[in-house]
């Protein structure tokens, strides 16, 4: 059986190899962790699709290949081990380096089929180097981890990891590789670039031109006439400074969330709620509710189950942009923004959550937010989600304005909960001051989809919820 490059969320497009718990010959489980992805929205550990021994690794530690790329595979029985991945049957064999100068006359390439990601192909000597074919600048929102790189004579490298040796200005030869077979892997260059602090990335004549510097398409698919961002200024460093190397998680996240800046036509809506009665219910049951569950009862699953009942009355929230359209969606899948200690944000899936009580939807957020920080989510746990919420909340921040997690329309981010002096109605029905519990929920939202309005009024729902719903007895 062939075990391929799972998709880790809707807009993943490739995948970093950081590990493999197995080697050729030796024997998995189904579903015993395989291998540990890292992509832009998850570092996660992936169980084996089927019992049996590894009789292949087709591509090595440190390489960054596409969705549904073949990974290894897994045969019914004790198999011989297999060659490494610079000689499996998709590879295309080395290019012997000719001892002979060669003649200046230029040589027909033979046709190279798609699958060399993970080849080392050394370059042939020539008495003068050839014009270098034009690369093509990719297209913003395009994976660039296979294009074309300038090569490094000798390294043994997926393509991915010659332009990280290009990009930093090292000496291919000099780094020692990790990897099957001797390969060097992209932490192998990382690491020489920080021991050896290396700045940022060297523009390389002829490399693919970064998703910031990218022509940007239109909403209708055509080129827009801006002129690229100029090169970037080199920053002036002292001998106390430290670099540290994006890693892929830090590069992804920001090519994505520029891609939605340009893609989404964002607007910001707040409002603030008096979150009083829910305090009072969290102290009232508190208690009993983290004996039962075993753990404390926050503001989140309120704001959630609030959520659900007013989405669907506005149905252009809960929607994504296909295109030139928009699709409404039926079920509300909620997606839960969490912390992975600091190392980048996942986004896993509350499935129909409209319909679901408190008490479960509280349940449902804990498991997922233990499992994300122990890389054990499973990759349709991170996909299919229609609404986002993020929670700044426990960090006590005022006011967070969110980037939306494309195609979706909109995210809803929930801040720190402060006592403030507010004006209520007394007992006499006259104004008063009194100190309640506040907080902001902020939505960023799509322009495209609806209104101001339309976002104006969705709030002002979930507010009325949040602020008049029997929660003691819905809890109870």
């Amino acid at each position: 059986m062939d075990v391929t490059m799972p998709q880790l969320g809707e807009t993943v497009t490739e995948g970093t190899i950081t590990r493999w718990f197995k080697q050729v010959g030796e024997s998995v489980d189904l579903d015993e962790p395989l291998f540990e992805v890292s992509t832009d929205k998850v570092d996660s550990e992936v169980p084996a699709p089927a019992g049996g021994v590894i009789t292949e690794i087709l591509v090595a530690e440190g390489d960054t290949v596409a969705v549904g790329v073949r990974l290894a595979v897994i045969g019914g029985a004790q198999a011989p081990a297999s060659q490494p991945p610079d000689a499996a049957p998709a590879a295309v064999a080395p290019i012997p380096v000719p001892t002979a100068p060669v003649p200046a006359a230029p040589v027909p390439a033979a046709p190279v089929p798609t699958a060399v990601a993970a080849v080392a192909i050394p370059v042939p000597l020539a008495p003068t180097p050839a014009p270098t074919p034009a690369v093509p600048t990719p297209v913003a929102g395009t994976a660039p981890a296979n294009t074309a790189v300038p090569l490094v004579s000798g390294v043994v490298a997926s393509p991915l990891v010659r332009g990280l040796i290009s990009e930093y200005g090292l000496d291919g030869a000099s780094i020692v590789g990790t990897g099957l077979g001797g390969r060097i892997t992209r932490n192998d260059v990382l690491a020489v670039a920080r021991m050896r602090g290396a700045g940022a990335p060297a523009s390389v004549p002829g490399a693919p031109a970064s998703a910031a510097s990218a022509p940007q398409l239109s909403s209708s698919g055509t080129q827009n006439p801006e002129p690229q961002n100029p090169e970037r200024a080199s920053v002036a460093t002292s001998g106390g400074d430290l670099v540290v190397p994006f890693d892929n998680i830090r590069r992804r996240t920001a090519e994505h969330m520029v891609r939605s800046k340009a893609t989404s036509a964002h607007v910001y809506t707040s409002i603030e709620v008096d979150f009083e009665r829910i305090e009072r219910v969290r102290r009232a049951a508190g208690a009993a509710f983290k004996a039962e569950e075993g753990f404390s009862l926050t503001y989140l699953p309120f704001v959630c189950r609030a959520l659900s009942d007013v989405l669907h009355d506005y149905p252009n929230v809960n929607a994504s942009v296909d295109g030139d359209s928009l699709v409404v969606h039926r079920e509300v899948h909620l997606g839960i923004a969490v912390d992975l200690d600091f190392h980048g944000l996942v986004a896993p899936v509350v499935r129909a959550v409209d319909g679901k009580r408190l008490r479960l939807i509280a349940r449902e957020i804990r498991d997922l937010a233990a499992r994300a920080k122990t890389k054990q989510l499973r990759p349709d746990e991170v996909m299919g989600g229609t609404f986002t919420i993020t929670n700044m909340g426990p960090f006590g921040t005022a006011m967070t304005l969110p980037i939306i997690n494309q195609p979706q329309v909109a995210i809803l981010a929930t801040d720190g909960v402060h006592k403030k002096p507010v004006v209520v109605l007394g007992p006499d029905g006259d104004d008063t001051i009194a100190i309640h519990h506040m907080g902001v929920l902020a939505l960023a939202w799509d322009h495209r989809a609806f209104d101001g309005a339309y976002a104006g009024s969705f709030l002002h729902d979930i507010k009325t919820v949040l602020e008049t719903h029997d929660w003691n007895s819905e809890l109870n």
